[in-house]
């Protein structure tokens, strides 16, 4: 082989490990934006509020998120919510090489915690979707439900081969198991970018949150990330500089739509949250909520005209704060209380076809069939494209 030939693979190994490494790093900066937006809107829309006493956003966002009298059940929520936001921040700091290798005593209490914090929040998150109840059908549950035993799989891993000293197989199962706990970042992530190539929700009904396309990205939230780690062990050890580079490329590109995921949902999502959380007004649902319990719906709902009458600037009127009450309501089973906040609603907001959709599904859990046709009806006539009120009308068997 000639010295000319030699040097020239030579350069294009060391382009390669190059490429290789440089893709790696903008994989890590986007992931480590995407969890710190992510850790500081879940941390400000629900802790903020919940340092206040005013639970009811939770259930915004959440299925069953908070219910009064709960106190199991809301504490399997607060567990969740804590540990998501303790598990991103712990798992970030373990990645970084720079504070592994010098500060390995905090490295090793961090891992601890990043351990036990990654138990944690599975059997929280197992608890409130078999125990409790979540969105989805079956195949998500169990496809969550497969993501959470793997957690506790690598988790166990990642501390046995630490305990073995055996720090090669430890990092690549802590890999492993960084990945699958920001599943949680990736389907999100998924989900938005879905959005912006289709225009809108595809695959699925986003009324009932149930299609296709959920269950394939419940699974694919882990799987996909893993099986592409998978390919990187195996290019670092038998691809040569073509692989490497293809590698690199391929990492390029995945990281690209992340990216524009993780923009999405921020822009959607969690800038509207951190909003919320340090708007200044308190909260009429969180009002109201607690006047149903002493005084009952009649004198919420006076209070409720009041304060809107007395105080506009000082409470939060916006609409999703009754719909949310709403929805605790019906969580509740307190149908008929969940109607009156609902109705109040609709007054507020007669122009929102949310309102009346809303509505209509307290009345169908409450058994009157002809007011739940009749405000799915309306709600059809506010919103063309409310697909779900399409879906149920169908159900009820409306004319």
């Amino acid at each position: 082989m000639s010295t000319a030939v030699m040097t020239n693979r030579l350069e294009l190994n060391s382009l390669a490990e190059t490429t290789l490494k440089a893709a790696t790093r903008f994989w890590f900066l986007v992931v480590l934006i995407g969890q710190s937006v992510f850790a500081f809107s879940v941390a400000s829309f629900y802790g903020l509020p919940a340092l206040r006493g005013d639970f009811h956003g939770w259930s915004k966002h959440i299925t069953h998120g908070h219910i009064p009298g709960d106190t199991m059940g809301n504490f399997a929520v607060g567990m969740h919510l804590f540990s998501a936001v303790v598990i991103i921040l712990a798992g970030v700091l373990q990645l970084v090489p720079q504070i592994r290798n010098r500060f390995p005593v905090f490295h090793r209490w961090n891992g601890r915690l990043y351990v036990v914090t990654a138990f944690t929040i599975s059997i929280a998150g197992l608890y409130m979707m078999w125990i409790r109840g979540s969105v989805g059908d079956l195949s998500q549950n169990l496809g969550t439900s497969l993501m959470a035993v793997l957690i506790m799989l690598c988790a166990g891993m990642v501390l046995r081969y630490a305990m073995a000293r055996d720090f090669r197989t430890h990092r690549r199962w802590a890999l492993r198991l960084y990945l699958v706990v920001s599943a949680s970042l990736f389907i999100r992530a998924g989900l938005f970018l879905s959005f912006i190539l289709n225009h809108g929700p595809f695959g699925f009904d986003p009324a009932t949150f149930r299609g296709p396309f959920l269950t394939f990205i419940s699974f694919a939230q882990y799987l996909v990330p893993l099986a592409v780690l998978e390919l990187y062990f195996r290019t670092q050890e038998r691809a040569g500089a073509v692989g490497r580079l293809a590698m690199a490329a391929s990492l390029f590109m995945l990281t690209i739509a992340l990216g524009a995921g993780i923009f999405a949902v921020t822009m959607a999502i969690w800038v509207p949250q951190v909003k919320a959380a340090y708007d200044p007004r308190t909260s009429v649902a969180e009002t109201l909520s607690a006047t149903i319990v002493s005084r009952g719906i009649d004198q919420a709902a006076k209070q409720y005209y009041e304060l809107k009458a007395a105080v506009p600037a000082t409470y939060n009127f916006d609409e999703d704060e009754l719909n949310s009450l709403g929805y605790q309501l019906i969580g509740a089973k307190k149908f008929k209380e969940a109607i009156r906040i609902l109705e109040l609603n609709a007054e507020a907001y007669p122009r929102s076809g949310n309102v009346y959709d809303s509505l209509a599904e307290a009345y169908m859990d409450d058994g009157n069939k002809p007011q739940a046709i009749a405000n799915y009806q309306k709600s059809l006539e506010l919103n063309p494209k409310n697909a779900g009120a399409v879906q149920m009308l169908r159900k009820l068997n409306a004319p």
